[in-house]
């Protein structure tokens, strides 16, 4: 969902998803304030309920604070907004709850370090509520649930709750294992639960290794749904899949097809709903099943409630099924799912098979690049390993569309995101001891050799009212194309799931972003030992948010005020 406000000096815009509120906000007419103690603004934030009544009331909490104010607090430590204000145009509260109703007040603050002052007057109120996880849509549209795990093991949040315990991968509802899943794990084994008699599902996955998954399937069958399971029975996931496979007795009841193949890798990662012997809807997106996959890397879970789309599905597994080569697979997907000419229709979900490009053709990875080029304020794109080629020339372009890119790793030797201000790059990381004053240290994902982004998604123009969102279990690269089991989705038009994958991408970006810079200028030799607390100078962080050079400038206006 969306808001919109606007106070005597200040315009702000609020996108909700289920768990993320992102707030944006401006002057009223787009100029550098003309006092010279602004320190920041102050997030208020008020609970509703159905009733409208007040359920909970306090000013928002961040980690940066001032130095020389609360001496002696803990690393790590959450202070109030009220007195550590949020010195940019931006911030994101992710602590909602889907569903909810809030009112967020958005303060300037100014004076001093020790004495500020907050000027209700000039304040600005946004009332916005968070989307519900499984909202039924408007007629004609397709509904959509998106279920986000936490993905940040290494994080604030994680060190101060759990002090960097190990997770326990075998306990799933522990503390630490059910915040880090943040109900994507519920949300699969609820999906998979709805198979019951005279019910099936038709699934298919690269890793298929974590036990209560495949023992979800194995109650479905027992209460009288047909399940049939495609599973990689060539990599080196091979011993584990079929370890769990027979640890659930699935192999007893006929219920796994192993795919051999050995060109390419089995790497979708969907279920098909029947109800019958007719497809109603489809689990797709990035998750393995597997306790990493689920649990630790930053991952999506994506429900599209359509016949349509599911019929497609199911399609497609009938092919995997039959154990084809990409070679002979090629054809056949390529004609069920064709790439549109040009940008997809208005207000549609268009399915994306593979294998389907020949061993010299780049014909779809062509495509995704030309939508991100499309983009005419802001794109988001999520890289888990290398950035092809094609991309790297929208990437390369100056223009002033804001480009955020996240990656798992830093830039390979022969990848490059040019030198164009408004590319955003940040590269997975945590906190080790002493990196940032006034911060706690964090700790690595142990349940991951990939360890921090592993989802495939791609937004274009996400604040526009005709946003485009490409998701996914293809790694935008050649062999995803050519050689590989995937499927991907591409979805035009659609406010409501564009707000939630934006809002769970700017979670992701802003936390690797922070810690991939203070790697970086730790190692070259330019750390900041300040960077860690608030400035307590107006001209030493304001500024760059009204310079037409500072891609801060561009987001301020763009997020606050976007593009129909």
């Amino acid at each position: 969902m969306r808001a919109v406000g606007t106070s005597s000096e200040l315009k702000a815009a609020a996108y909700a998803g289920t768990y993320v509120v992102v707030l944006a906000w401006d002057t009223k007419n787009g100029k550098l304030p003309a006092r010279k103690d602004l320190l920041g603004y102050a997030i208020h934030r008020t609970e509703l309920d159905d009733a409208n009544n007040e359920v909970e009331s306090y000013w928002m909490r961040s980690i940066k604070r001032f130095k020389d104010r609360d001496k002696g607090l803990p690393p790590g430590t959450p202070v109030s907004t009220a007195e550590h204000p949020i010195q940019s145009f931006l911030w994101a509260d992710y602590t909602a709850k889907a569903g909810t109703r809030y009112k967020f007040r958005i303060v300037p603050v100014y004076g001093t370090v020790k004495n500020p002052q907050l000027d209700e007057h000039a304040a600005v109120t946004i009332d916005v509520t968070a989307e519900k996880e499984g909202e039924e849509p408007a007629p004609h549209k397709i509904r959509h649930d998106v279920f986000f795990n936490r993905g940040v093991i290494g994080s604030q949040a994680y060190a101060r709750e759990f002090g960097n315990r190990t997770p326990d991968a075998e306990d799933p509802l522990s503390r630490e294992m059910k915040w880090l899943s943040r109900g994507l794990f519920e949300a699969l084994l609820s999906f998979i639960g709805l198979a019951k008699d005279g019910m099936g599902l038709r699934a298919a996955f690269y890793e298929f290794q974590y036990q209560p998954v495949a023992n979800a399937f194995a109650k479905a069958i027992q209460l009288g749904a047909d399940v049939k399971i495609i599973y990689d029975a060539e990599s080196t996931y091979k011993v584990a899949n079929e370890a769990t496979i027979a640890t659930a007795r699935l192999d007893e009841y006929d219920a796994v097809v192993p795919r051999t193949v050995s060109e390419g890798i089995r790497h979708n990662k969907f279920i098909v709903l029947l109800d019958g012997t007719k497809p109603v809807a489809v689990w797709t997106g990035s998750t393995n099943i597997s306790d990493g996959g689920i649990f630790g890397h930053s991952n999506v879970g994506h429900i599209v409630w359509d016949e349509d789309i599911a019929a497609k599905y199911l399609e497609y597994w009938h092919l995997l099924e039959q154990n084809l080569t990409a070679t002979k697979l090629r054809a056949p997907v390529k004609k069920a799912t064709p790439l549109p000419a040009g940008k997809p229709k208005p207000n549609s979900v268009t399915p994306v098979f593979s294998p389907r490009d020949a061993k010299d053709n780049n014909d779809t990875l062509t495509w995704y690049a030309a939508r991100l080029a499309e983009a005419r304020e802001v794109s988001c794109m999520t890289f888990a390993f290398g950035i092809d080629e094609e991309f790297q020339q929208v990437l390369e372009a100056e223009n002033d569309v804001l480009r955020y890119v996240v990656k798992d790793d830093p830039l390979g030797e022969t990848e490059s995101v040019g030198h164009d201000g408004d590319v955003i790059f940040a590269a997975g990381g945590y906190l080790g001891e002493g990196a940032l004053a006034n911060f706690l240290r964090e700790r690595s994902n142990p349940l991951n050799q990939n360890r921090y982004i592993h989802n495939k998604f791609m937004l274009v123009d996400p604040l526009s009212d005709d946003p485009l969102v490409i998701t996914g279990s293809a790694n935008f690269s050649k062999p995803s194309q050519r050689i590989n089991d995937e499927n991907m989705i591409v979805i035009r038009g659609d406010r409501r799931v564009a707000d939630i994958y934006f809002g769970e991408f700017m979670r992701v970006f802003d936390h690797h972003y922070a810690r991939y810079i203070v790697k970086v200028l730790t190692d070259e030799g330019r750390s900041d030992p300040e960077a860690g607390y608030l400035k307590a100078d107006t001209a030493d962080w304001l500024p760059s948010h009204f310079n037409p050079a500072s891609y801060k400038a561009k987001r301020r206006r763009y997020f606050a005020s976007p593009k129909p």
